[in-house]
């Protein structure tokens, strides 16, 4: 299973709490992040992530094919919807990709939460 991690920059510090609580049930899965936030995520755990450019130069495209080519099972967005983004049409088209190709999508960590419950139990599968 490929797994991308996303996380505004007012989500990162949630997003490595979430991941270090989490370390273990991601650990044998293929991880993908943008830029900034999968270097955080690998300082704080021991996690190998391929990482992608940046949200903003292009990481979210490349989110996009991947999951139009399908090689992305399930995203972790960790979304700020507070604060605008200058790459809002990037975003939108990730999450309209994820629609419709029907990737599960945690938006904030307690819907992240459930999907980790999901595949701890088995019940997403690739």
């Amino acid at each position: 299973m490929k797994i991308a991690l996303v996380a505004h920059d007012k989500k990162k510090v949630e997003m490595v709490e979430f991941m270090v609580k989490y370390e273990s049930v991601f650990q044998p899965y293929s991880l993908y992040a943008t830029g900034t936030t999968g270097k955080r995520i690998m300082e704080a755990t021991n996690l190998d992530i391929h990482l992608l450019k940046s949200g903003p130069l292009g990481g979210d495209q490349q989110l996009g094919s991947l999951i139009a080519m399908g090689d992305l099972d399930l995203i972790f967005f960790f979304r700020d919807p507070l604060t605008a983004q200058p790459h809002e049409p990037d975003i939108s088209a990730l999450l309209r990709l994820c629609d419709v190709y029907g990737i599960p999508l945690a938006t904030n960590s307690s819907t992240g939460t459930l999907l980790v419950q999901a595949l701890e139990i088995g019940w997403l599968m690739k």
